[in-house]
């Protein structure tokens, strides 16, 4: 089968979006997988098809259209969205006209690849082409489209995502990156660096706090680079602040070059920016850092580490940690270990390096640490990570933290689960309602999470 391009298509591409009702009474469930800002283009997806007269579902049961958001960061996610899209093709063989897609970052990465190994899959629309979603997917009813064009101007201006589903509003401020680390495969998935004007970041935080959350979330790839004008980060930060009813500020991923005195400043100043940062430091070894050109040395990383947590005692910080990168040997390992140990992160996500196509370290770098090294020094890892996480939680049974909840927890209905300002997850018995604060005495801890009981509410608030 040929995919039809977008220029076949007859959409407008300059059109605001999909007129209403475009969708008829189609029935569509997305699956969403990777990071927050793709949670953020599903909810920014189903607000786009729910206005123009789709019907969301829950489960591809009952769907006419089926689309996973994706991820192409590391091989293993793209591994279990081709697995995924081989369990969904049974919606397919059993109601032919079921239209089965893929959108995201996958989408854009790998287009060719995806409708050579699943045929089923008759639509493949990457990061930029959401606001047309309306007229693809009528469109590729007759036969496959693809639509992965980047769009320098594409920032979703003016298109309220549904939110309908979470307790924290997570909101992107700008698209792409300009970085272009080594290893990332996002600056060509999602382009170069679009930011949002402060006025709408405003406006759409405003919005979700009116609709009910107390928690908003900034994101971008490099949040902490953003700039629009004479705006920058920390001047946003305090603007995004000082909206009335905002209770928790977060913001996510930002990068160790970005963190400035004034943002650190804002950081400690304004009273909802959460006492956490995710701050990715990849390698503790200065010679891997510069093959991942990461701008910084450990040295500078630990500058930024040591300034934050002297402006904001008690702040959490987690962090994301590459094993086995191209070159890696035992001494950059060691230095890691080293760097892990001292800094003593709350958390750490963890990963063994894959190369991704297309990226500089792909095409110029060889993929040398054999498999069975980089499993080992990531068990090293993480087995000196989760020490020093259950040393950081046992230090807080006893201590009372207000708890924002998120839903039931993994085990059952029995059972609530929600975090701390500080992003500690605690896991309560009894039913409380998503997006309901409460008072939680700790009484346990362990490397990943935070047990407790709810303290009586005496209607004082917090």
């Amino acid at each position: 089968m040929t995919a039809r391009q977008l220029d076949v298509l007859g959409c407008d591409i300059g059109a605001s979006e999909s007129p209403a009702g475009t969708g008829g009474h189609m029935r569509v469930y997305v699956e969403t997988y990777g990071c927050q800002m793709n949670v953020a283009d599903s909810e920014l997806i189903t607000g786009i098809l729910g206005r123009a007269g789709f019907q969301m579902v829950s489960g591809p049961e009952s769907a006419d259209a089926i689309l996973l958001n994706t991820c192409a960061v590391r091989e293993n996610a793209e591994e279990r969205v081709f697995g995924r899209l081989g369990e969904l093709t049974q919606y397919k063989n059993s109601r032919p006209r079921v239209l089965l897609g893929v959108v995201g970052c996958m989408a854009e990465h790998l287009r060719e690849e995806i409708l050579r190994r699943a045929r089923a899959v008759g639509l493949v629309v990457g990061p930029d082409s959401y606001r047309r979603l309306p007229h693809l997917i009528e469109s590729a009813l007759a036969g496959p489209v693809v639509d992965v064009k980047l769009d320098k101007s594409e920032q979703y201006l003016g298109l309220e995502p549904d939110r309908s589903g979470g307790v924290t509003a997570w909101i992107p401020i700008m698209r792409g990156c300009n970085r272009f680390c080594t290893f990332c495969v996002v600056p060509y998935t999602r382009g170069r660096e679009k930011n949002l004007p402060p006025e709408e970041i405003v406006r759409q935080v405003a919005h979700a706090v009116n609709h009910g959350h107390s928690e908003v979330c900034l994101l971008g790839q490099t949040v902490n680079s953003y700039h629009h004008g004479e705006t920058d980060f920390a001047d946003l930060v305090r603007l995004v602040g000082a909206v009335d009813g905002i209770r928790r500020l977060r913001f996510m991923s930002p990068h160790p070059v970005g963190f400035t005195a004034s943002l650190v400043d804002a950081i400690a100043e304004v009273p909802s920016v959460c006492p956490h940062v995710h701050l990715p430091l990849q390698s503790g070894s200065d010679a891997v850092l510069t093959r991942m050109r990461r701008d910084y040395s450990a040295q500078e990383f630990r500058a930024v580490l040591s300034d934050l947590r002297r402006r904001i005692p008690g702040i959490s910080v987690s962090t994301d940690i590459v094993v086995g990168f191209c070159g890696e040997t035992e001494d950059d390992h060691r230095r890691t270990v080293e760097f892990v140990e001292e800094s003593r992160f709350d958390f750490a996500f963890t990963f063994m390096y894959s190369p991704r196509p297309g990226t500089f370290a792909a095409r110029f770098l060889k993929d040398d640490v054999p498999a069975e090294i980089k499993r080992r020094r990531i068990s090293e890892v993480i087995a000196l990570q989760e020490r020093i996480s259950a040393e950081i939680h046992a230090k807080l049974i006893g201590s009372v933290r207000e708890v924002l909840f998120e839903g039931a927890a993994k085990k059952g209905d029995a059972q609530s689960f929600g975090r701390t300002a500080d992003f500690k997850g605690v896991v309560v018995e009894g039913s409380f309602a998503p997006n309901s604060f409460r008072c939680v005495r700790i009484t346990g801890a362990n490397a990943h999470t935070l047990t407790g009981e709810v303290l009586p509410d005496t209607g004082a608030g917090p």
